[in-house]
């Protein structure tokens, strides 16, 4: 019941639309046309109906005289065919006279007068009738051209009863726009109702298994140390260390010792300013341990949002993690250490142009990073077990958060059509295969991707992935 109640609804808010399409462009096209008239529109009606009369004259006067070439095909068939006839029993009364007494004893000359006379009528007769089929081939072309203008004639005279009628100017210009854009009206209507099915028929059947197959990204071959992950929590403790640098966005700072200077971090990397102001890495909270003052504690939080969730990642020296900088809260470098950032760019594989992810961010150790996701961040660990010495799990991508650089990485397919269909999953999932660690958010931050694809945000959120952000 469920099923048929929301495709009754589909159904109707489609039809709905369609209407209002169709409105719209007609009303659009009438007025287009309205503007680009230049006459009057009673003008306009008087000359439409003086020429259509005009023309329905022509046609009358040339169905006349169809009428009256019929008649004298008729006429002419009639007398051929009598004549025809006539010489036919001429013929027949000559031969009548022939005997084989007459041929030996007879009248030779008469014999052969009358012979003579018999092959001509003969010759008449055949000329005749082949006048008379020669005349009826004409008249049944002449019926052809009489019915072709009683058609014409007939159309006039709706055009005529139709000009007649058409007393409004606003009736006029949308069935002269109709008229003129039907076609493509029904084309787009057509593309409305099927075009979004045929192709997410085509992209899941035809184009999704061909990218699935080709090379996965793997961004390093081995990694010495993977990253330590701690639970996610609505808020993080954080102890800092003499000499060690916090930099974090100032909605995620709850409450800090009174041990630690503050300042201002304009970016988060210089050497990345577009991507800095994108993901809001900007005017940061630069929070540092004064020189012997021993541990200072902080308590992170996101105050705008209470469905974000924080992790911290310890990145020991020799350990990295790729990481879209959209989820990052914050950053710990050690003392007289510095970011290390590497930027990873994938311009040659088809999985980054369906994916639209060309470039990958790569943050090394030793630091510590301050992570942010809906509902909390989940680190699953693939390692080898018995049975099975090649892990591999696929995740949602809506909820990626980031990987650690070993692995390989590349999209999927959805698992079922009608998941991607209806909008539920994206085309692609993302598989991660190997043995290290990937991080996801409990869920989307957006909900259900049904609700976050439309035109504008799909479009600003290819753009952010794009640049791996």
């Amino acid at each position: 019941m469920g099923i048929l109640l929301n495709f009754a609804r589909w159904l109707v808010g489609k039809t709905a639309a369609a209407g209002l399409i169709l409105a719209l462009g007609l009303a659009a096209g009438g007025l287009w046309l309205f503007l680009k008239d230049n006459v009057d529109f009673d003008d306009w009606r008087r000359d439409v109906m003086q020429t259509l009369s005009g023309e329905r004259t022509k046609i009358e006067a040339a169905l006349g005289d169809v009428h009256q070439r019929m008649d004298r095909i008729t006429a002419e068939i009639a007398a051929e065919r009598a004549k025809a006839e006539q010489a036919g029993k001429v013929a027949d009364q000559l031969k009548g006279l022939e005997s084989t007494w007459d041929r030996l004893l007879g009248n030779s000359e008469q014999q052969k007068a009358n012979e003579e006379q018999r092959l001509k009528m003969d010759t008449m007769k055949a000329a005749a009738r082949a006048r008379a089929e020669k005349l009826q081939q004409e008249f049944t072309r002449t019926t052809w051209e009489r019915d072709g203008l009683e058609v014409a004639l007939g159309k006039k005279d709706s055009e005529l009863r139709a000009a007649q009628a058409k007393k409004s100017k606003v009736q006029h210009y949308l069935e002269n726009a109709w008229a003129r854009s039907k076609h493509w009206v029904i084309l787009a209507l057509a593309l409305y109702f099927l075009g979004p099915t045929v192709g997410k028929l085509g992209l899941y059947f035809g184009v999704a298994p061909l990218i699935a197959g080709g090379r996965a990204v793997r961004l390093t071959p081995e990694l010495a140390v993977l990253p330590e992950v701690a639970t996610s929590r609505v808020s993080a403790e954080i102890a800092l260390q003499p000499g060690e640098r916090l930099w974090v966005k100032a909605q995620f700072l709850q409450a800090s010792d009174e041990g630690v200077t503050r300042a201002t971090r304009f970016l988060l990397d210089w050497r990345i300013p577009v991507t800095c102001v994108v993901t809001g890495l900007i005017e940061l909270i630069e929070l540092k341990a004064r020189a012997g003052g021993g541990e200072q504690r902080l308590t992170l939080s996101n105050r705008k949002n209470p469905q974000s969730e924080l992790a911290v990642l310890t990145l020991p020296p020799g350990a990295a993690i790729v990481l879209r900088p959209s989820f990052l809260a914050g950053v710990i470098v050690p003392e007289g250490g510095k970011l290390e950032l590497r930027r990873r760019w994938q311009l040659f594989r088809w999985q980054a142009w369906v994916t639209l992810q060309f470039r990958f961010f790569e943050f090394v150790g030793p630091c510590r990073l301050i992570v942010a996701g809906s509902r909390g961040v989940r680190a699953e660990r693939l390692t080898g077990r018995e049975g099975n010495p090649a892990p591999a799990r696929r995740a949602n991508q809506d909820a990626t958060v980031g990987f650690t650089p070993n692995l390989d990485y590349r999209p999927v397919r959805a698992e079922t059509f009608w998941s991607y269909y209806r909008g539920v999953n994206p085309l692609f999932d993302d598989l991660f295969a190997g043995q290290g660690i990937f991080l996801c958010q409990e869920i989307s931050a957006d909900g259900d991707a049904s609700r976050a694809r439309n035109f504008w945000s799909g479009l600003w959120g290819g753009l952010m992935k794009i640049f791996g952000l």
